[in-house]
């Protein structure tokens, strides 16, 4: 079968971002307001812009030629993340919802990449402690099963190891 699928009774799936949904709407974490629901399909759209462009450069046989220009556009794009998420706990309000762990991922792997990075201070340094902070993902993050490395596969040019 296709990598990664999802078996739960009759329901079937393959690729992540259909999985994630299921997972979302199931469990009530695709907004609940239509201004929450809004919210959360662009941020989704949002953080899949950034990740693509971050997947392009580190698996990039010029790695190093186009880092600059990455690292130039960045603080851009991670102030606009910072006022979509202003003074809110949560990228779509009070509760979270599933593209807070999208955001959570995408933020947590540029942290690692840029680790002086100053856009990644303030309130998107809060709320990845707020998420590492939840219950259940701080029980897994202290687990033997938690691996936050490598972030990529071993073609990548960056985090391709442990």
């Amino acid at each position: 079968p296709q990598l990664p699928y999802l078996i739960d009774g009759p329901t079937r799936l393959t690729q992540s971002n259909a999985i994630l949904r299921y997972i979302a709407r199931k469990h009530n974490l695709c907004g609940e307001t239509e201004v929450e629901k809004q919210r959360v399909d662009v941020l989704e759209n949002q953080l899949m812009d950034l990740r693509m462009s971050f997947i392009r450069l580190c698996y990039s046989p010029d790695f190093e030629k186009l880092k600059p220009a990455f690292l130039e556009e960045l603080p851009k794009k991670l102030q606009d993340l910072s006022r979509f998420l202003g003074s809110q706990p949560w990228f779509a309000g009070q509760k979270i919802t599933f593209v807070d762990f999208l955001a959570y991922d995408v933020l947590d792997q540029l942290h690692m990449f840029v680790p002086e990075c100053p856009e990644l201070k303030g309130n998107l340094a809060q709320f990845l402690q707020r998420f590492e902070a939840l219950d259940k993902v701080s029980a897994y993050m202290r687990s033997g099963r938690f691996i936050k490395t490598p972030v990529f596969w071993r073609t990548a040019k960056w985090s391709n190891s442990k």
